[in-house]
């Protein structure tokens, strides 16, 4: 590739590089090995949530090298910096998970930062694991600098008995060994072979949720997001992620010229349409917010409600990103969405083109088994769905994905538990009923804090068999790898004095995911009654810390559960400082 000469008198680099007055600065980079030449060329930060932490990070390390040769291939001198995850995984199901949602905001404030302090004039972005991958596209956005989010890539699928095994099979083993259908060998056996690489959660969980979206968005390269860990296609697509970055400052083509309201309108039909985790409506707000741009929880559900669930991947279908992947990946399902009229073409991705013109270049169609032709879908709406009413004034969302038209309404008394590990144990002793509403509260973002996930629970509902013999509602998250008739975001939270705060034992739900409504049969007269009694919001341990300050920072859950005002009050745009 010709070498390239870049004008670096408007670019961020210009404070560290440029004059006489900035030779102590430029002295550090010589210290680092770099040329003149280099110091002279734009500065590109290569930020990755490397770690051991677990699979879904592991290979982000290499890729990241793959991602720096593109950039000098381009003309550009890159410098790697890395920030944290929080692997929910790992986290589950104990009070680590309070740490994850938090997470979120610590990666995209943690690479504002690096890049602000050292400024950088472009990102690529590598994230692998669940909150990784929206903090790293917030960050973005929030920035606004020119931007190519890449992700890790997804584990291969375990093999067991002649069946693809994910981790959400083990989760769901451990309810069916507590009901006593499921062996010490049988399990040791499963937990052996279910995690075969590196690489993300394989089903249509909230990482590969979030790697669909990057693509549908325009952060990311076309059909990047699909090849697993392992595939050595993952470093040409990092490679040539380097490339593009180093294009976009050529053209000045920045984060928000990508992520508009048309662009998040296109992610959320691709999460709808491969019934994809629910921890999208939480993530797709808190994107649009870095962008000044208004797109709460209930503009995510209108799209969810009119797109056709036609992709059939894990935790309510059969198949895995791998699948995905083989069957053409994100462009396919986009080029279905299109036949239907539901993409906007005219949105500007990281390639320099408009999503109309990438899916212009697509010659694959559906293959009818992973990827069902639009006008033969799996459903006619999405995989998941929004709620509202009198339980819910600011929302909550299921996902419905595999389940029939007659699973989706469920009357009946609530079972009403203080937190998880109460539920949990409940759950264990089966302590609870056929038919019955279990709620979950204080669990929200401040109540929390942390609003953590449920899988832990819901996995061994479903390993008992009664995933859909009971409903479950929580205002905090489930797992994208989450089955069964399970409410989370129900909103106000409890902390915050919801309705979901003032429910006792008995008091009769209807959950209607048809009509999207979801409500308790108490009068105004007793919620209010009610709410004059209530005691005020639980007290947590978290008095002190990190997530002390995310409790006392964090917004609604409808509007992404962020912690700063946003883009709207922005004074700057930090790459015109």
């Amino acid at each position: 590739m010709l070498k390239r000469k870049f004008d670096k008198s408007k670019l961020p680099s210009r404070h560290v590089t440029e004059g006489p007055s900035r030779a102590p600065h430029r002295s550090y980079y010589y210290a680092m090995g770099l040329s003149e030449d280099e110091i002279a060329q734009p500065f590109v930060g290569v930020a990755t949530c490397w770690n051991e932490a677990a699979p879904c990070n592991i290979a982000l390390n290499r890729q990241a090298q793959a991602v720096k040769l593109g950039v000098k291939a381009a003309s550009g001198t890159p410098r790697e910096f890395t920030t944290i995850t929080v692997t929910d995984g790992i986290a589950m199901g104990h009070e680590g998970m309070r740490s994850s949602l938090a997470s979120r905001e610590a990666i995209a404030d943690t690479v504002e930062l690096t890049m602000r302090g050292h400024c950088y004039d472009a990102i690529v972005g590598l994230a692998g694991c669940d909150k990784s991958l929206p903090g790293m596209m917030m960050a973005m956005v929030r920035l606004n600098v020119p931007s190519v989010f890449i992700y890790g890539g997804s584990i291969l699928p375990g093999r067991l008995e002649g069946h693809d095994v994910t981790v959400q099979d083990v989760f769901e083993a451990v309810g069916q060994h507590q009901a006593g259908n499921y062996s010490d060998e049988q399990l040791a056996v499963l937990e052996r072979v279910a995690c075969p690489s590196a690489g993300a959660c394989g089903g249509q969980f909230t990482a590969n949720t979030m790697a669909c979206v990057s693509e549908a968005i325009g952060l990311a390269l076309p059909n990047s997001s699909g090849a697993p860990a392992p595939y050595e296609s993952r470093d040409q697509y990092a490679e040539a992620s380097g490339e593009a970055v180093m294009d976009l400052i050529e053209k000045n083509i920045r984060a928000r010229d990508i992520v508009t309201r048309k662009s998040l309108e296109n992610a959320a039909r691709v999460v709808a349409c491969t019934g994809g985790s629910t921890n999208a409506g939480l993530h797709l707000p808190a994107i649009a917010h870095e962008a000044g741009i208004d797109f709460d929880l209930d503009d995510v559900c209108e799209i969810f409600r009119d797109t056709p669930y036609f992709v059939d991947l894990k935790p309510g279908g059969q198949y895995v990103a791998k699948d995905l992947y083989e069957a053409g990946g994100v462009p396919v399902v986009m080029k279905e969405l299109r036949k239907a009229g539901l993409m906007h073409e005219d949105c500007i991705t990281v390639t320099g083109a408009t999503m109309g013109e990438e899916l212009d270049k697509i010659t694959r169609e559906a293959d009818g088994r992973v990827i069902y032709p639009v006008e033969k879908p799996i459903t006619k709406t999405g995989g998941v769905v929004g709620l509202k009413g009198n339980l819910a004034p600011e929302g909550a969302i299921v996902k419905v994905a595999g389940m029939s038209e007659a699973e989706q309404v469920f009357t009946g008394p609530a079972r009403v538990f203080e937190c998880e590990e109460d539920a949990f144990a409940a759950v264990k002793a089966r302590a609870y009923k056929e038919g019955e509403v279990i709620v979950i509260r204080n669990e929200g973002p401040a109540g929390g804090p942390g609003m953590r996930e449920m899988l832990a629970t819901t996995a061994a509902l479903s390993g008992q068999g009664m995933g859909k013999k009971v409903a479950l509602i929580t205002d905090g998250r489930f797992s994208g790898a989450t089955r069964g008739f399970c409410v989370g975001h129900v909103g106000p939270e409890s902390a915050h004095g919801g309705p979901i705060a003032l429910l006792k034992d008995g008091d009769l739900i209807t959950i209607d995911a048809i009509k999207g409504e979801i409500s308790v049969d108490l009068s105004d007269d007793e919620l209010a009654k009610r709410k004059e009694a209530w005691p005020g919001a639980r007290p947590t341990n978290y008095a002190s810390g990190a997530l002390w300050k995310y409790a006392q920072l964090v917004g609604s859950t409808r509007l992404g559960a962020v912690t700063h005002p946003g883009a709207k009050a922005e004074t700057h745009v930090y790459p015109d400082l």
